[in-house]
């Protein structure tokens, strides 16, 4: 039902800070920025910072994850580890590394990605939920399925244009949280029919240009062009 994803939100209490740390660190380019928004190029899809400010606001201590071809994967480690306590997580021969940015989201560079870039797309959210079958539901009624439940958190891996994470309150690898308020956009060939099966668990659906955007029943934006 959803054919990719488009964006990743986050908020930034310093946009100026935010920006610095992603152009250089990780080397993102800027697609467009304004006085509280900067949009970055992450490969697949975009990464957007914002400042607080009014709904739409970007999520906060967000977990997600970055893709890198697995060669360029030692490289990004390397250069990382001289300016961040790193964590590093081996998922049977695909590794992951885990630090921290600003705003204390924690920003994960995992060794799968297709591609020369560097940075080749966003290929995992992590999004907190009250209750993960109500989540579940609400997520799976979009075309998601699961792929993985957690044996000793509550946590469930759904598997879509995006990996989705979603988390019952717990502190998870590198202590990362699942994050608040996220605003993430994705592609669809319909948007209204996306929008509909989901219209009689969504706390509100919305039309906007081009599209549709829906809160989930934990306050998380999906917005579908």
């Amino acid at each position: 039902m959803l054919s990719g994803l488009r964006w990743l939100a986050l908020e930034a209490k310093y946009l100026d800070r935010a920006r610095e740390f992603y152009a250089t660190h990780l080397d993102l380019s800027v697609v467009r920025e304004g006085d509280d928004e900067v949009v970055f190029d992450a490969g697949g899809a975009n990464l957007v910072l914002r400042e607080p400010g009014a709904v739409l606001r970007g999520g906060v201590h967000t977990h997600f994850a970055f893709a890198a071809p697995p060669d360029r994967y030692d490289e990004w480690y390397d250069r990382l580890a001289r300016s961040f306590d790193l964590t590093e997580f081996d998922f049977g021969g695909a590794k992951s590394l885990y630090f921290y940015d600003p705003d204390g989201n924690c920003v994960e560079i995992g060794g799968v990605g297709e591609g020369e870039s560097a940075i080749t797309d966003v290929f995992e959210i992590v999004l907190e939920v009250e209750d993960l079958a109500r989540a579940e539901s609400f997520y799976r009624s979009l075309g998601f399925e699961v792929v993985d439940r957690g044996d000793q958190r509550r946590r469930l891996r759904l598997g879509g244009p995006v990996d989705l994470e979603l988390w019952e309150p717990h502190l998870g690898i590198a202590d990362a949280r699942g994050g608040l308020h996220v605003d993430v956009g994705f592609a669809a060939e319909d948007p209204a029919a996306a929008a509909e099966a989901v219209r009689d668990e969504a706390c509100a659906v919305t039309a906007v240009d081009d599209g549709v955007r829906v809160r989930d029943p934990d306050g998380h934006y999906l917005t579908v062009l």
